[in-house]
């Protein structure tokens, strides 16, 4: 797959890692406790611990106890974390347009939205 050139591989990105970031950049503070960033990505917390250790390794991202409850860990988006998704998802969303949405008809990508918006609601019914 293209990616501006450049696949997320080659930029030094799993998908999942890809999917971390832009839950953080997406939160207000670019912030989330590390149970809520596992939900949203659809992976174990085990296998989200793992990537943020190599996101941290990376330097894109950091884990700090809760102030207010020790028991929470927060995941913290850095700023070379913040410029690293800023460099990659135009070549992601790139990627994405050419492989599904520009082989589909308008009426086609119209489907496929209410179809994911179906199977999101029935995975979690707060996915309005």
């Amino acid at each position: 797959m293209l990616l501006t050139g450049r696949t997320l591989k080659q930029q030094g990105l799993s998908h999942h890692e890809f999917l971390i970031l832009w839950c953080l950049t997406q939160h207000r503070g670019r912030a989330h406790t590390m149970s809520s960033l596992a939900e949203l990505s659809r992976v174990t917390p085990s296998h989200l611990s793992r990537i943020a250790s190599r996101l941290e390794r990376q330097g894109w991202l950091v884990r700090e106890q809760d102030p207010s409850d020790a028991r929470v860990t927060i995941a913290l988006l850095t700023e070379a974390g913040s410029l690293k998704y800023a460099q990659t998802a135009p070549g992601y969303y790139a990627t994405l347009h050419e492989h599904v949405f520009a082989r589909l008809t308008e009426e086609q990508a119209g489907q496929l939205g209410g179809i994911a918006a179906l199977i999101a609601r029935s995975l979690d019914p707060r996915a309005d």
